[in-house]
């Protein structure tokens, strides 16, 4: 039996304007959203009328209140815990225990020992390597979530699925755009590849070249990003960027503890090819960030590359 996709959903949204024609389902006497419904309101109308002192298992109310109860206590265990933290800190500006020896060994060497001007990037990319690199797994991860969700496969009609506005026509944003697009890009590069001279690196540069790559999908449609940034190519800049990155770190934290002499130098500081291998991993995160921030609004926006 063949039925029709718009009649059918009216029957289900119980719309009569559009019923006509669907003697199929005549025989049926309302939608099973209602049946279930009306199962579930008798349900919790019994649940809810059993004689009060009666404590049971299946009571919805007796299930709330101790959810309520354990919330409450876990918040205020929390609270104290904070409030105790911060009331055994030093004051602001106070020397009292201001430096300790990991706070010391980071001013003192990290210049000598990571090459990087830029102390945050020599911690993050170098002290820290590994917490970094499970920052940028965790974007990824969000991404394959959004993608599950919101993914449209084969044939199925994506057009319910995109936005209801398309500036793709908009003279005055194409003109905009072509002109702010290449300063967009430039400056995320800069940001990308100086993070280890000064403020910026891989998740701050990825971000506006995402933002870039973002406009110029908004502004000249999705056939001139998809150009730039398919399917396939997402998949293989962040599995390369990532493989990368666990075995660069990986290999930097082998020789460092088994005290052998890395062949990868820390440089000049203050050159742009300095900071051993913090430059190329800023440059991995930095791929990673931009595709995660365009699959997404890819995904938000059609369901699809």
């Amino acid at each position: 039996m063949k039925i029709d996709k718009e009649k059918f959903s009216a029957w289900l949204n119980t719309d009569p304007d559009r019923l006509s024609g669907m003697e199929e389902m005549a025989e049926i006497p309302y939608p099973p959203r209602e049946r279930i419904k009306e199962k579930r309101h008798e349900l919790e109308e019994r649940i809810d009328a059993q004689p009060v002192g009666q404590i049971s298992f299946l009571s919805r109310k007796f299930w709330h209140r101790l959810y309520t109860v354990f919330a409450v206590i876990c918040c205020a265990v929390m609270t104290v815990v904070l409030l105790s933290t911060v009331a055994a800190l030093p004051r602001f500006g106070e020397a009292r225990d201001a430096i300790n020896e990991l706070t010391e060994r980071y001013i003192v060497s990290g210049l000598k020992e990571t090459g990087a001007v830029n102390i945050v990037a020599g911690i993050i990319l170098d002290y820290r390597a590994f917490d970094t690199l499970g920052e940028s797994f965790v974007l990824f991860c969000a991404l394959n979530c959004v993608l599950i969700l919101l993914r449209i496969d084969g044939d199925e009609d994506a057009s319910h699925h995109e936005l209801y506005f398309n500036l793709a026509h908009d003279d005055i944003l194409r003109k905009s755009a072509l002109f702010s697009i290449p300063i967009v890009f430039v400056y995320g590069i800069y940001v990308l590849l100086n993070g280890h001279l000064s403020p910026g690196g891989g998740f701050s540069g990825g971000a506006v070249i995402g933002a870039g790559i973002i406009l110029l999908s908004i502004a000249y449609g999705e056939r001139a990003s998809g150009a730039l940034i398919s399917e396939k190519v997402f998949k293989t800049v962040c599995f390369c960027a990532l493989a990368f990155y666990g075995v660069a770190k990986s290999y930097s934290f082998f020789t460092g503890a088994n005290h052998l002499e890395s062949i990868i130098k820390p440089g000049t500081p203050g050159e742009i090819l300095s900071g051993g291998l913090i430059l190329p991993l800023n440059i991995a995160v930095g791929m990673v960030v931009s595709c995660t921030i365009y699959g997404m609004y890819r995904m938000f926006k059609k369901g699809r590359f």
